[in-house]
């Protein structure tokens, strides 16, 4: 989905063109205070972002307009096309690594190490996050959210068959092997966007070094390491392990139904599984899956985070800044928290989710070790032909090797570029 689309492009962008006409209103002109327009690509999310309105109209007398995008292409062509013109949205929701790099280097989001400095200062954001947002000593946008990754799974299926929490690889391959021989699915699995969990645990789960030298090129795609760990994934495939890849089926759904058993994905999930009716604790819960390597000293954590971002030539700007603050408070976290069922990342935030609490207080022990998501860690070039390539892999498992030849020359072309 990630391929260039010049008939699709073309549409957005006029698209864009008509919905930037009504960019500007209320609080427009630097004010601090007003209807603020906010852009996402997360149109799932735009309930919980509007619940938040009456708390930050109480708090900072601003409220969200917002508009969500479903589409991720239309999305991210609209915002381009936004900063050249005199409508760039005064908040919008963008992806952390090489995605936010490059907006940072074109000088198109507003600092916001003021903000940074003075949450810091008071605990309502950790130091570790900062490293994410930090560009030649300045901060810019805001965490929209935090998010782990982990295995969320039916309880009711695990109850049926005596499955309980496994702690360890073996055990969880064992479970599988179950589940598969009583006729379930065990593992959820997609040919579009989310391709790249199962690559991510097998490698960062059997050696973090390695994973973080193919975000930093240090590490070939085909390196012999690699290609073993594909392989274990190949003989997963050809077992069943894994859903149907091309299925159009909402996932969340999926778990409900029992299409599957379990389902790796970030903690924001917990989210879509209320929405189909399924109650945490009861018919759903989730675990940190264990390391692939069971000499690992530390299990990793895949960890996301989503910027909240302000346009420097927005005519919004203050307005948003005024917003960005207001978010990294704890009442604002709090609510967040509460609406969407997710980790906040102020530590003052009132959790209402005792297993959400329990989780960001484990995470941060010393017993795990946070790795940057995959869709963060890879550059953009690289990341585009690695999620189609996972996608085909899924979609016809055989031989790794060809797969990783696609992305590792995607590779070699992007790191060339930066010599």
């Amino acid at each position: 989905m990630f391929k260039k689309r010049t008939l699709a492009l073309a549409a957005s962008v006029v698209a864009a063109g008509l919905l930037l006409a009504g960019c500007s209103g209320s609080g427009s002109g630097g004010g601090s205070t007003g209807t603020l327009k906010f852009y996402t690509d997360k149109a799932a999310w735009k309930p919980q972002f509007q619940s938040l309105n009456p708390t930050s109209q109480k708090d900072v007398k601003i409220s969200l307009s917002t508009t969500g995008y479903s589409d991720e292409n239309q999305y991210q062509a609209f915002v381009k096309q936004s900063f050249r013109t005199q409508q760039s949205p005064g908040l919008f929701t963008w992806a952390t690594g090489d995605q936010l790099t490059q907006l940072v280097d074109q000088k198109l989001v507003a600092d916001t190490s003021s903000i940074w400095k003075g949450a810091i200062a008071d605990g309502s954001v950790s130091k570790d996050l900062e490293k994410y947002y930090t560009f030649d000593g300045k901060q810019y946008c805001v965490p929209m959210n935090i998010a782990y990754w982990v295995m969320y799974y039916n309880k009711k299926i695990f109850d049926k068959y005596g499955i309980q929490k496994p702690t360890t690889w073996k055990e969880l391959m064992d479970d599988a092997a179950k589940l598969k021989q009583n006729g379930v699915t065990p593992f959820y699995q997609t040919s579009t966007l989310f391709t790249f969990p199962w690559f991510e645990t097998l490698v960062a789960g059997t050696d973090p070094k390695l994973y973080n030298g193919l975000a930093d090129g240090s590490v070939k795609y085909t390196d012999p390491r690699i290609v073993a760990i594909m392989n274990e994934w190949l003989a997963q495939e050809k077992k069943g392990w894994f859903s149907d890849p091309g299925s159009k089926t909402d996932p969340a759904q999926m778990l409900k139904q029992g299409d599957m058993a379990m389902i790796n994905f970030g903690t924001f999930f917990g989210a879509s599984l209320d929405g189909v009716g399924m109650k945490a604790g009861s018919d759903y819960d989730y675990f940190i899956i264990p390391s692939v390597d069971p000499s690992l000293s530390k299990t990793p954590v895949p960890v996301e985070t989503g910027p909240m971002c302000v346009a420097q030539s927005s005519k919004q700007k203050d307005l948003g800044l005024a917003y960005s603050k207001w978010w990294m408070t704890p009442g604002a976290q709090t609510a967040w928290s509460n609406a969407r069922g997710d980790v906040p990342f102020n530590p003052k935030a009132q959790v209402k989710d005792a297993g959400l609490k329990k989780l960001g207080q484990d995470v941060s022990g010393g017993n795990y070790q946070l790795v940057t998501r995959y869709f963060e860690a890879a550059p953009t070039p690289i990341l585009n032909v690695a999620l189609e390539e996972f996608g085909a892999f899924s979609a016809n498992p055989g031989d790794p090797k060809p797969f990783l030849q696609k992305i590792q020359d995607a590779a070699d072309k992007y790191w060339a570029s930066k010599k």
